[in-house]
């Protein structure tokens, strides 16, 4: 029997989602039904996601749209641009209406560099939002893209929170701007691929973890990390497979093309400029690589509702309470289901 209350220990939900109902809209408008091979679009009310907190004791969740994220269209700017600020608007909101409940992770128009960078300013200064959802890729065009510079330069700017949240694998057909121009100069090529070899699985069990790898993998080789040192990173996923495939990605880098960044700073990035959210299954296995690169500091509680069903978020929990007990006091399963969020957002 366990010596700990885990039902008195409170959750601090960084990863959850929500649906609103325009964005259900958008997404049924744009064909997206069944994003990313997934059954339906899940139901969400702000209700229903507060009775879960409720049973679950989560005394706060931040809310953000997941993928396929605000640009439903690919090299449609202005439409990338209506569906990002309305949601936004929707988060907002919700936040107002339930203030000791919600706060939000806003969307930014990406890959559009004028219309994000106006973003960033009106979703902190007029909604409130406390950060920002970013895709691993925005219709192919990746995180750590050149092109996207001076987005991160702004995110840099305003000391942005940035939680990085997977979606399916999109190459473009130029992965870069032609002459360096914006995206929204149309600087891009409009023939895009969305790739998962095996079609009997759905993106989000496999490919998702691929994704988010390659561009925080790109965030850091690019050194777009370096470059934009007030950004705090949310990885979320327990880091997906960036643990197992670090070492080898550096190394390789250096003996074999003289470039990228050494092992060693990629591990001091990590710990001092990321955090890692336990959305998803990092127990039995995946908790344990990555606590060979971060300290328990750096973790943070995630359900992953709405996309996971109430029912699961209650097993995993029970999961997470079992292997947490395993390896942590009780101080530290405190520090890791709240503390360590509320310091990271100054709560």
């Amino acid at each position: 029997m366990s010596s700990i209350n885990f039902a008195k220990i409170e959750r601090f939900d960084v990863h959850c989602h929500a649906i609103t109902p325009k964005y259900r809209q958008f997404l049924i408008q744009t064909g997206h039904q069944n994003p990313d091979g997934m059954p339906a679009i899940p139901e969400w009310t702000p209700e229903q996601h507060i009775s879960l907190m409720k049973e679950t004791n989560i005394t706060t969740s931040i809310l953000s749209i997941s993928t396929p994220g605000t640009f439903l269209q690919p090299f449609n700017p202005s439409l990338t641009k209506e569906i990002s600020r309305s949601t936004n608007i929707e988060l907002s909101e919700i936040c107002a209406a339930y203030p000791q409940h919600f706060r939000f992770f806003a969307s930014l128009p990406l890959p559009f560099v004028p219309e994000s960078i106006a973003e960033i300013d009106y979703a902190l200064d007029t909604l409130g939002a406390v950060g920002f959802c970013v895709l691993s890729n925005a219709n192919g065009v990746y995180m750590g893209d050149k092109a996207l510079d001076p987005i991160f330069d702004k995110l840099n700017e305003r000391k942005a929170i940035l939680l990085m949240h997977p979606t399916s694998c999109k190459i473009l057909s130029h992965a870069h701007s032609r002459d360096g121009a914006a995206a929204s100069d149309s600087g891009f090529e409009t023939e895009m691929t969305v790739v998962n070899p095996l079609q009997q699985i759905p993106s989000g069990l496999l490919e998702y973890l691929f994704d988010e790898t390659r561009a925080v993998v790109n965030l850091l080789l690019s050194e777009t990390v370096t470059r934009c040192p007030d950004i705090k990173f949310i990885m979320s996923h327990a880091g997906c497979v960036l643990p197992l495939v670090l070492e080898r990605i550096a190394v390789a880098m250096q003996t074999f093309f003289g470039g990228g960044v050494d092992s060693d700073e990629m591990k001091r990035l990590l710990r001092e400029r990321f955090h890692f959210d336990l959305a998803g299954l990092p127990w039995p296995d995946m908790i344990h690589a990555l606590l060979r690169i971060v300290g328990p500091e750096r973790l943070v509680y995630g359900s992953d509702y709405c996309w996971t069903p109430p029912a699961l978020v209650k097993t995993l929990i029970q999961k997470m309470d079992e292997g947490a007990e395993d390896i942590w006091t009780e101080d530290t399963i405190k520090e890791v289901y709240a503390g360590n969020a509320k310091k990271l957002f100054g709560i």
